[in-house]
């Protein structure tokens, strides 16, 4: 950490030209911090629904599986670009209504129509010309694509503005940084719990009628009646924070100089201050990202398939054909809920875990090897379900649904489901605090402070999309093998947290923690 501190000496003498002034600000009552918090509920439960989902419905538009982790790119490629300029541009925002709150609106509205855009695709497919006869309705997935992409950009639109509000909030106050990072990282897993259980939820579209069409089936139509519930629980959440909590006007956002050395980079200059920054990085630093990007090779493949894996593997059903797959679905939407409950619960103990087990870098290695375990263990799950399959007498197994699964079976695969849940808490904290104290010497703006971990999230999240589903594909089309690949990675992040990650210095080891998908 001696490079961190000459750095801090070196920055007194020359201003960075990522540093963002401001004035100090007293530190706002927990209250509102908790209100801005909240609007993390509204956006985990879109993503919940995304992740639970979204893989199947898909492929019920006629997507093949090895393609359907394409559709997925968008998400990580937003990431990569939208969070670094959304951050950027908020960090230097004058707008009388704030820095944030007009990114935290623009955001919601976005989503609201990218939801309607999802929800209504098979419709609007069917509209224009679509044949429900034919198994691929390719105007529906044009429209899917748009509002996914939509969708995307939108949500980190919000999350992004969402966490620099709250430290604008804790006002550099680590007991309400601490706090505000903990209530977010619990919004988040309420408003998973709130997403998988509206997902596993089969008569949903009872509520909106309207919903099942001729080009939209019972599964589609629940889809769209939890966006409905996404879209109104979101607007709440970001309405109640956009009025209650007010942002102080900042007049001038950047310091005399950066103006002209910003100009100096082009139009993007939020991406020459990244590049930057990943120049001067330090050692510790270099190995979090490895870590860190390890981590998410090993995260991905299950965050795309789960729900997939449940249908086809544990359930042995077919897309688009009888209700095993359907019933398998609703069963991943539960074992993903169960992940939220234990994920809520792990983010309010991290501190006492990492006290309890030695430090952060060693319990962030020991849940990556508990990742792997879980990873490798899907594999024998779907031997023991695939050996005891049975079918209904005189059936056709290659067209008629089995029997479902025996309780034991559902069971090891909900276990599994829910023991995921804690090195989840983990990844969505532990990386976080880490990359704000090894990169203490950056002074960037808090929109910016994390594009360079996100990058080593969204890179590895890309890489997945492009190669899991056709990697499936060579070995039959199932989501084993890249469930394996996930748990070597998980395997050898877990290794090189433990061997090369440095630890924190101990006055630094409370830092603020934070989260997202990506």
């Amino acid at each position: 950490m001696e490079n961190i501190s000459a750095t801090k000496h070196n920055n007194t003498t020359k201003p960075s030209t990522l540093h963002v002034e401001s004035p100090p600000p007293e530190p706002s009552p927990l209250r509102k911090i908790m209100v801005v918090a909240s609007i993390a509920a509204g956006v985990q439960f879109g993503w919940a629904l995304q992740l639970s989902l979204l893989t199947p419905y898909v492929q019920l538009l006629g997507i093949p599986h090895k393609w359907a982790a394409f559709i997925w790119l968008c998400g990580p490629i937003s990431g990569m670009l939208v969070q670094p300029i959304v951050g950027y541009h908020s960090d230097r925002c004058t707008s009388r209504f704030g820095r944030r709150r007009p990114f935290i609106a623009a955001g919601s509205l976005a989503v609201a129509i990218a939801v309607i855009l999802i929800g209504y695709a098979a419709d609007f497919g069917y509209l224009f010309g679509d044949s429900l006869a034919e198994k691929s309705r390719p105007r529906a997935i044009g429209i899917f694509v748009i509002g996914f992409w939509i969708l995307d950009v939108a949500n980190n639109m919000l999350q992004g503005p969402c966490r620099a509000l709250l430290a604008d909030l804790s006002a550099g106050d680590q007991r309400k940084t601490r706090s505000a990072n903990a209530f977010f990282s619990f919004f988040m897993a309420v408003g998973n719990v709130l997403g998988y259980a509206a997902g596993s939820y089969s008569s949903l579209y009872k509520v909106f009628p309207f919903t099942k069409t001729k080009a939209c089936d019972v599964y589609c139509a629940n889809l769209k009646s939890c966006f409905f519930l996404s879209i109104a629980l979101l607007c709440t959440l970001a309405t109640a924070a956009l009025i209650y909590v007010k942002e102080k006007v900042v007049t001038s956002a950047i310091p005399s100089g950066e103006e002209e050395e910003g100009g100096s980079r082009g139009g993007m200059p939020c991406f020459g201050d990244i590049f930057g920054a990943f120049r001067e990085l330090k050692r510790p630093m270099w190995i979090l990202l490895l870590v860190t990007c390890l981590n998410w090779i090993a995260w991905f493949p299950f965050l795309l398939f789960d729900t997939d894996w449940m249908g086809k593997e544990v359930y042995g059903g077919t897309v688009g054909q009888g209700k095993a797959y359907a019933n398998g679905v609703r069963a991943g939407s539960l074992g993903l809920m169960l992940n939220s409950v234990v994920l809520g619960a792990t983010s309010l103990g991290v501190e006492v875990l990492a006290r309890g087990l030695g430090g952060v870098k060693r319990l962030w290695g020991i849940v990556n090897f508990l990742l792997a375990i879980c990873l490798a263990m899907t594999v024998l799950v779907t031997k023991l379900a695939e050996h005891s399959r049975v079918y209904p007498p005189g059936v056709d197994p290659k067209t008629s649904d089995p029997y479902p699964p025996s309780g034991s079976i559902k069971a090891g695969a909900l276990a599994l489901f829910s023991i995921l849940g804690i090195p989840l808490a983990i990844t969505y904290s532990i990386p976080f605090a880490l990359a704000s104290i090894f990169s203490t010497s950056s002074g960037a703006g808090q929109g910016l402070s994390l594009g360079v971990l996100n990058l080593a999230i969204v890179i590895p999240q890309m890489v997945v999309s492009v190669l899991s589903g056709p990697w499936d594909s060579v070995f039959g089309g199932g989501n084993l093998p890249a469930f394996v690949v996930g748990a070597v990675a998980a395997a050898a992040s877990g290794i090189l947290s433990i061997i090369l990650l440095p630890s924190p210095p101990p006055d630094l080891a409370n830092l603020p923690v934070g989260g997202g998908f990506h």
